[in-house]
This record gives C-alpha cells, structure tokens and sequence, in this order.
C-alpha cells in the first residue's frame, strides 16, 4: 500500500490481528514502519469493504455470484464495443495496481483482450515526467535514476517530502533515519519546496520558491554551473550529447534574470549552485511538486541535466541506477514496450499519448464529446478519479452519462458509486506480495516475497484472477486478441502471479536461470529468506544499461529543447503578481484516497485544512480557524483555514485525497470526517503544454470568507 516496502511483524490469533509491528530483521526497512502499516488491520476487517460482487438494481445494490458478475461486465462491455466501435470503451488504473504485482501482470491481458485505445491511468496526475525524460534522455522509459541517499554528500530536493511520502520514485523505508546520517556524517540537504514541510524542517537549507517556477531556478543554477567553470561531468562527457548545447540555452536564464520571478534571491541561487557542484557527491531529486506544474516535463529533464553536467549522474552518492532481481527494463524490451511518446492526439484537445495512454484531464470531455471514438463505456481498476484528477466535479457528472461502467474496487468509492457492478478482490493480507515496481526504485537493490497472511474466503478472488477472467470472457466471446495471445493468457492463466513471478525472479540478473538447482534467485529462494535478501549496493550502470542509439546519453532532446521558448515567453511576460497560487500536501497518516475509512488514521486533529500564510490571510481579513471559500475556474470548496508561517506568501495548500461527501458510498468513517478534494478546485483545462500531465501545483485560486455564494466563480 505504500512505496516504503517496510518489512511487518504480523501477529495472530486465528483470522484474529493482535498486533503489526516493524520487522527488525528486514534487509531494507530495518524496523521502520509508519501509521498506515498499522491501519492494514482496519482495511482487512473494515465493515464497509466489500466482500462478492454487488449489481446496482435501481438506486440499491445487490450481491451476485462471481460468474454471473463477470460474465455480465463482459457482455456489457462487448456491446459496447459492438455498437460504437473498440475505442468507445475506456480503461483507468489507479495507484494501488501497482502495488499489486498480480494486477499488473494480469492487467496487461485484460487490455489486450478489450483491444482499446482508450486507456488512462494515474500516471499523467503523477509521475509522466520522469518517464519522459527517460525516455527521451535514455532511450528507456524506466530508466529512471534515484538518489543514493545513504552515500550522498549532498541532497537537493525540489518539490517533495520525503519525511512524510517515505521517498516516492526514490524508495527508502526510514528515510528520516537516513536523512539524518547524511548529516551526521557531515553531508548538508536543502529542500526547494513553497511551504516549509516535515522535510523542510530537518534540512540544513529550505528555499521557499514560488510555486511553478522551479524550471528557472534549475536553468539559473546551470547557467552559473557553466559561467563559473563549475560543469564537470567527468567520465559522463564520453557518451554524453548536447553539453555545449545546454551551455547555450541555459545562458540566458541568469539568477538575477530569474529572481523576481522564482522569489528568490540572486545570491543564494548562485550559493546552491556552487555549493551543490564543490560536494564530494550530490544528488538532485525532485518529485510530484515538480512533476505536476506547467513546466513539469522541463522539470524533470533539467534535473537529471543538473546531476549529468556535475558529474553526479551514475555514480556512488549521486543519482544511481538499481539493478532489481526483477528487471523491468529487460522485460519491456522483450515485449516492445522500451515507451513512446505522441503516437497521437486525444480527440478532442489534441493532447499528446504517452505509453498508450491518454492524459487522465481529458476524460471527461471524451465521455462528454459526441462523435467517433466516444467514450461510452469505463472500466476502473483500483481507480478513484473523480478525487484523484483535476475538477473532479467534472468528472462524476461525466460518469453518470455513461452506458456502462464497471469497478475492481474494495469499496462503494467517489468513483466506483457510479458503476453498475462492482468487483471486490480480497484484502491485501489475503493475497501474497511482491513489489515488482518499488524494488525498481529502491535506494539499495534487495528482494523480498510474502505469502497470504490469510487463506481468502471460499467466494474471495484476488485481482489476478478478477482480472484474468474479465479477459478471458471477452476475448472468447468477441475480442480483439489474436491466437498467440490467447495461448499466452491461456499458460499465464495455469501459471498464476506465483508462476510468472518465479520465472522473472530465475530471468532476471540475480536469477539462476531454468535450472531446478543451483546458485541464484528463484521463487523458492526468496520463500526462505522472509525478512528478504540484501543485494548489495547500487553500482555504475552507464554507458551499457542506454537504450540509445550508440548508447549515449540525449542531454538535449529536441522535444525538450523546443519547449522553452514556452517557458522563454512566460519569463518575458509581465509578471501579473498579487494572486494566490494552490499547491497540494501529503499527510503521514493519509494514503491518497483510499484509507479515510481507518478510524486511527484520521482519527485527532482535522488535516484538511487550508494552509495560508499570515500576511495574506490578514490581507484578506482572514483569521486562524475560520471556514473559507477556496475557488477556482474549475469550481470552489469550503474550508478550514490554518494560518502558518510555513507557507510562502502567495502560496495556499489543500491535501490531495479528501472529499469523501458524496452521496452513495459506502465510507462510514470517511463520510464522518469528509474532508474537500483538492480536485475540486484543480482545473483539468490547465495542464503542461509539452505532455498534457495535470497542472495540480500552481493552480491560480482566490480565498474569501465562505459566506461568499459558491457558484460565483472567475
């Protein structure tokens, strides 16, 4: 449920939980666990979750059996396709699949099967960025470099709190543990970040930026980096292009020339440059604060062009390259899925596909635009939209229009409360575990596998096998999927995830291939090492882990480099100044939107509140406590406000996963502290012009007392 991968001490009495605990004995986590490990008891034995499939009859819901539940999503979703073309029927897929290594493995078949186009998923609210810059830069959509934050010298994180999201795209369960090592060693960490955050706080340095603005700070700290003779890439500038090239466009984007514009001062942009290019070793991060922003794409490039330029890139220390038991990378080069980028354009705005996915902002026009290609049908898998991308709002009058709609989902959500069936897998303490994708992320390279905790209930099904028999159903009663597909869904089928997983394991370069004994990783291995297997450091990967022609690293992909005149013209605007710009939060005890319903996770202090900083709320006429109007073109939310000098002035924050009032869920304990969605108020109209990710950071807001009408809106 969680990017950590923190190893559990589970204790029982029957089907009885008595106690979760960190395992002090796991590899990677060491003990460390945080309140949402504790609140998988409340998830497995929470009331409201569902346990066999529900059909809507009227405005109630009724139990069915499993056959006659999928066999109807099958049937449903085939007329569908049969009456208004393959593409009519759309597909979304939420964070939690990938937490699930049975859902992604069986997922891709159920895609397959249906033979859409229509494909969404949280990814483009998320982390697209990152994937973009791979891809471009390395040839390699996952190919994505994490800092080696237990050798570092030197930490700079931009738009991230790693104290509270225990890493994100960078894995490290007890993260506060390392980040004090790091400066207990003598190593310095400095956060980039409009509000000062849990991380902010522990860091040496915090420069609050404004919100939206960090493509000219990155830009300004290259320019100095090569005006003072400080880029040294060392032995990266072998198998590099586009150094001097990257000279030249940052050269206009002086500190002075961006100060007025980031909120932040000449010299002490010039002060991190020089000291981030004199340490030992240093590692530049950034993550959602930076991904989801009108110059997100750019962002992320600039980034990893910061660790290439000063040598930090594939190095002890610097951002690294994990080498996983499960190699991702080798396995989507197999199959063809290396990634691409602009295939084609949404129907409706034009914007651009990334990995066979359409940005999720545009759902809601594609279920709304009549014509070909219509969205008309929607599978969710593991998916909250309507409180997980912009102008929710939006979206759930969109959901209702549509002629069919079916969820894989626990519970009666936001979005699920829309479907005509829903199909509940069992709970995760009922399925075994193995994180395909966050081993891929790690900060040191280990492996660990997790039987069921409990046998699932005689009518329970995990995800694999709701999804599997979606697939199989229609791809014999009509679907798009050739022989050669049929067959391997067929043998993935007798195989199970565990099958599959022990093959990836024996594949993979820690693995001992197809022999039954030997030295070397397999399912079996993993099975009697419970507290995991340390594989050792990270270690220089590059030049032979590029996917590039001649394997050399892009540094300036013309798509990327196309993009700034964008951002040229946004500096050369009149700055219109005054306003307030959103920004979203993430909470230790909250898990986007799906664990509101854990009585000792939300349990204590009210955590969706509006933060503001002082001098705007008493420029508003605002006082601590108050219920507020936040408002947008999208839409508007009422609030409580918290006034804080931890925000930057200009700058408001509203946490990402709340707005649990809507009527017809299921959410007892959620309902009684509902919350505002952020996604409210975000607009779906706003997003990055290079690769359509939603702007979430940086959204133009006003704030008023609420006693101003709701429908009155900019």
């Amino acid at each position: 449920m969680c990017e950590a991968m923190c190893g559990l001490a589970i204790e029982v009495d029957g089907e009885r939980i008595l106690s979760i605990r960190g395992d002090e004995e796991d590899v990677f986590s060491h003990g460390h666990i945080c309140p949402k490990a504790v609140a998988l008891a409340d998830l497995h034995e929470d009331p409201d979750r569902l346990r066999r499939p529900v059909r809507r009859r009227g405005s109630d819901w009724e139990e069915v059996g499993w056959e006659e539940a999928l066999d109807l999503v099958a049937d449903r979703v085939l007329e569908v396709q049969r009456t208004h073309g393959p593409h009519s029927v759309a597909v979304y897929q939420g964070n939690p699949t990938v937490h699930n290594y049975g859902a992604i493995l069986f997922g891709q078949m159920l895609l397959r099967a249906l033979g859409t186009r229509s494909r969404y998923s949280a990814t483009s609210v998320d982390q697209l960025p990152h994937q973009l810059a791979a891809l471009l830069m390395f040839g390699h959509q996952l190919l994505l470099p994490v800092p080696d934050v237990d050798r570092t010298s030197f930490l700079l994180v931009l738009g991230a709190n790693p104290l509270v999201s225990n890493g994100s795209m960078m894995t490290a369960a007890g993260i506060e543990r390392r980040l004090r090592a790091l400066r207990a060693r003598g190593g310095r960490l400095v956060v980039v970040d409009p509000r000062r955050t849990e991380t902010a706080a522990l860091a040496d340095t915090h420069l609050a930026v404004r919100p939206g603005t960090d493509a000219l700070l990155l830009l300004a700290l290259l320019q100095v980096l090569f005006a003072e003779g400080l880029a040294r890439p060392g032995r990266l500038a072998a198998f590099t292009d586009g150094l001097s090239e990257v000279e030249g466009l940052a050269r206009g984007f002086t500190p002075e020339r961006v100060a007025d514009r980031t909120g932040l001062a000449a010299a002490d942009i010039r002060a991190l440059a020089r000291a981030f290019a004199a340490a030992p070793s240093a590692a530049a991060y950034g993550r959602v604060g930076l991904s989801t922003q009108e110059f997100g794409g750019l962002c992320q490039w600039l980034l990893v062009v910061l660790n290439v330029v000063t040598g930090n890139l594939d190095r002890p220390g610097g951002a690294m390259f994990t080498r996983p038991a499960v190699d991702l990378v080798a396995i989507a080069d197999r199959i063809g899925q290396r990634g691409h980028f602009a295939k084609g354009a949404s129907r409706v705005r034009g914007l651009p596909e990334f990995g066979g996915e359409w940005p999720a902002a545009v759902l809601a026009e594609e279920i709304e635009t009549p014509g070909k290609g219509q969205v008309r049908a929607l599978l969710t898998l593991a998916g909250n939209p309507v409180l997980s991308t912009p102008n929710g709002g939006r979206l759930e009058r969109a959901l209702a229009s549509l002629d069919f709609m079916a969820a894989v989902d626990p519970y009666l959500n936001e979005t699920s409360r829309h479907a005509q069936v829903v199909l509940p897998p069992v709970s995760p303490l009922e399925r075994d575990h193995y994180d395909l994708v966050f081993h891929a992320l790690a900060v040191r390279n280990t492996a660990k596998y997790s039987p069921p905790l409990f046998a699932p209930k005689a009518d329970g099904r995990e995800d694999w096998q709701i999804l599997h028999g979606l697939a199989e159903r229609i791809a014999s009663r009509g679907g798009r999927r050739g022989l050669g597909s049929r067959l391997g869904s067929l043998a993935a089928g007798r195989l199970g995830p565990r099958g599959l997983l022990d093959l990836l394991l024996r594949l993979g370069p820690h693995g001992r291939g197809l022999r039954p004994w030997g030295r070397g990783l397999s399912l079996r291995a993993l099975e009697k090492a419970p507290h995991g297997l340390d594989l050792g450091e990270l270690e220089p990967a590059l030049p032979a882990a590029l996917r590039t022609s001649g394997r050399r690293i892009a540094l300036a992909p013309p798509l990327l480099v196309a993009d700034l005149a964008r951002l040229r013209s946004r500096l050369d605007a009149p700055d219109p100044g005054g306003g307030l710009a959103l920004i979203g939060r993430r909470d230790l005890r909250s898990n986007n939107s799906w664990m509101h319903n854990s009585a000792r996770l939300v349990k204590g202090r009210e955590r969706c509140t509006l933060l503001m900083n002082p001098s705007d709320a008493a420029a508003r006429g605002l006082a601590d406590g108050e219920r507020v109007r936040l408002r947008s073109r999208a839409g508007a939310v009422d609030v409580t406000l918290a006034v804080t000098d931890d925000m930057r002035p200009g700058s408001v924050s509203l946490p990402h996963g709340w707005g649990h009032h809507r009527a017809g869920t299921r959410l007892s304990i959620a309902g009684a502290r509902p919350g505002e969605s952020v996604n409210d108020v975000t607009d779906e109209l706003e997003v990055d012009g290079l690769c359509g990710t939603a702007v979430l950071s940086g959204v133009s807001v006003e704030v008023t007392p609420a006693a101003v009408p709701a429908d009155v809106v900019r």
